[in-house]
């Protein structure tokens, strides 16, 4: 039996130094915790219980601000690279958020210190960039969302640092396959339980494990409301998929143990077993016939997965 102390000492990284919390220029639109870090609106909304059907307005103004977040998580990926740091690629991220007109939801959110979360090798997710540098053969997931013209967008990818082993890889592409076969099943009518379902087949087949303390989340003009969407199999999600309907699905999945601990910073969470995790996200849409990926990938984004290159 293994105890929970040796499960938390498994964990080989550790905190490094945080630079202080980046400038958004006056003249941006920000969300209500940009400066007291408390968000007002969303705990207390009805649409914590009720999923909002988006009027046309709203979809067109979700599409643009999720296509500034693509773009922003592209540079973030095309900065990547052994010896940069974590801080590094949040500077990226901000500075590109803004230069769009944008405010990086993130950013004093219940406190966040930074402007994307970074996620290296066993960080499942949260994680706050610091002053350690990418070593080559790491995996980093950055997650960026931004608020433009008073709605969020929201995605994340896994990326390679340098030469990465062959079990690394598999995670990462089976995580990749995990939204893509989630996405596929969206459409009008789908009970949003089945996502965890279809989450979980794909990773169970290559032994791989479905994070549950986490899950996708609706999205618009709160950064997180209804419906609630968990990644793995059996779970209780009530409620079907209409269209109009923008949430997000992001399945972390483990190369070991599902289960997850968290660092004293109250963020970061990594596996309890030190082995290494991997994210995928997406915010979509529900069509009348089926689904929009509001946050796909452009033809200006960088070819950093190698499945994806004909």
């Amino acid at each position: 039996m293994v105890s929970e102390n040796q499960l938390v000492l498994a964990s080989t990284l550790r905190p490094y130094p945080i630079s202080k919390k980046r400038v958004v220029p006056k003249g941006i639109e920000e969300p209500d915790w940009a400066i007291d870090g408390i968000p007002k609106i969303e705990p207390s909304s009805d649409l914590q219980n009720r999923v909002e059907i988006k009027t046309a307005e709203q979809i067109e103004r979700m599409r643009e601000t999720c296509r500034i977040a693509r773009e922003v998580l592209d540079a973030a990926a095309r900065f990547i690279r052994p010896g940069v740091t974590t801080d590094e690629v949040d500077e990226v991220v901000h500075e590109a958020t803004i230069a769009a007109g944008g405010y990086p939801s993130p950013l004093n959110y219940y406190f966040f210190p930074k402007s994307c979360c970074t996620s290296v090798n066993e960080v499942i997710c949260h994680g706050i960039p610091d002053a350690r540098r990418l070593e080559d053969g790491d995996i980093v997931n950055v997650d960026v969302s931004v608020y433009y013209k008073g709605v969020h967008g929201d995605l994340n990818e896994t990326f390679f640092v340098g030469n990465v082993d062959e079990d690394s890889q598999q995670l990462v592409r089976c995580t990749y396959e995990c939204l893509e076969k989630a996405i596929s099943i969206v459409k009008p009518g789908v009970r949003f339980r089945e996502v965890g379902e279809v989450i979980n087949r794909h990773a169970s087949m290559s032994g791989l494990s479905v994070v549950k303390s986490y899950c996708g989340h609706g999205i618009g003009e709160l950064f997180h409301c209804a419906p609630n969407i968990p990644h793995y199999a059996r779970n209780k999600a009530v409620g079907v998929m209409k269209a109009g309907q923008t949430f997000s699905i992001e399945p972390m999945i483990n190369a070991g143990v599902w289960r997850d601990r968290l660092w004293p910073d109250g963020w970061t969470s990594v596996t309890a077993d030190g082995k290494r995790s991997a994210q995928f996200e997406h915010t979509l849409l529900v069509t009348e016939t089926g689904v929009e990926v509001l946050t796909a990938r452009l033809p200006s984004s960088p070819d950093v997965f190698s499945w994806l290159i004909s």
